[in-house]
């Protein structure tokens, strides 16, 4: 069944991260320090958990904020966070120009949703569909199936790593998507209306009867419901973190860390990994905290707990590079 979760409004993840990891921590060193990272809201509810277990221990604390990984990313660069977060990795050009050089790490993963707001209707789309949906070709929910339900399109209006791997699977489904409005962490939509981060696309996708966009999976709550896909295997899947598994076991991740698979022919087509990005060098006498925070949220146990979140927990292989990238930085 897919996971759901107590949605929390954009900003106050901010808060929430503050003040979790206000209270006394046990001694010394890396216990006493405060991280400061911004960026990705599609891992947020799982990243918020890890900084909250962390506090509870005594350990490392962290003020994370949900502000978009386009924004995470211009912190980053600006060098006013200790980390950031996206669900777009740093393409080598851009990493090249961070000055104290940059380690991206896979951190979790899990699925897109196309999430809607139609009670009763079961979508069930071929990816044209999905794609005639965004286009505006396709505009009410009889032309799919269901009773007559105009659908009001919702797409991110902030610079997001989700509205990237979305718009990167539109592209792999049609060629027509890929010469037109393309893919990026901020386009050009066809119709719709915006709305910022995915605790505000849930939020609108809520409130809006016959709305349809997408979310990280964990957002689909309440009368959302999410539609079962067509892979390119020409199977169709909903967004379970088993089929997100099986759609993720097909990414070859690199060297880097940041390979993807915008149409994979198991498994729910639509899926990412998401990336904490670190400074190389520069660390200082953050650094131990810096490693002794992620890993944390690299470790075994960290990992069990995303599935109940509703995301997917790393590969063996995965977790061992990630873990010897976040020893690899220095101060």
């Amino acid at each position: 069944m897919l996971r759901t979760r107590t949605l929390v409004p954009l900003g106050l993840l901010a808060v929430l991260a503050l003040t979790a990891c206000g209270g006394s921590g046990s001694g010394g060193g890396a216990s006493s320090a405060r991280l400061q990272g911004a960026g990705a809201t599609f891992p947020a509810p799982i990243y918020l958990r890890w900084f909250q277990d962390l506090a509870s221990k005594g350990e490392v604390k962290v003020n994370y904020q949900s502000v978009g990984s386009g924004a995470g990313i211009r912190q980053f660069e600006a060098a006013t966070v200790d980390f950031a977060a996206s669900d777009k990795p740093l393409s080598d050009e851009d990493a090249a120009g961070i000055q104290r050089g940059a380690v991206q790490v896979p951190m979790t993963a899990g699925a897109i949703a196309v999430a809607y707001n139609n009670p009763g209707c079961e979508l069930k789309l071929t990816q044209q569909q999905l794609v005639e949906i965004f286009e505006g070709k396709i505009t009410n929910y009889s032309d799919l199936g269901c009773r007559d339900q105009a659908i009001k399109v919702v797409y991110r209006s902030d610079g997001s790593g989700t509205t990237y791997n979305f718009t990167q699977s539109l592209s792999a489904f049609s060629p027509a998507w890929a010469s037109g409005p393309g893919s990026g962490k901020s386009i050009k939509w066809p119709i719709g209306l915006g709305a910022k981060g995915n605790e505000g696309m849930a939020a609108s996708l809520q409130q809006i009867k016959g709305a349809l966009g997408y979310v990280e999976s964990s957002y689909v709550r309440g009368d959302l419901q999410a539609a079962a896909l067509q892979n390119a295997g020409g199977s169709y899947a909903k967004p379970t973190t088993k089929e997100a598994a099986e759609a993720l076991g097909s990414i070859d991740l690199g060297p880097n860390l940041t390979g993807s698979n915008p149409n994979p022919k198991a498994g729910y087509p639509i899926v990412t990994f998401t990336w904490i990005l670190l400074y190389k060098s520069g660390n200082g006498d953050k650094l131990k905290s810096l490693q002794q925070a992620f890993n944390y949220t690299l470790s075994d146990a960290a990992q069990a707990n995303a599935p109940a979140l509703g995301y997917v927990s790393l590969p063996a292989n995965v977790l061992q590079k990630a873990r010897a990238a976040v020893a690899s930085i220095g101060e």
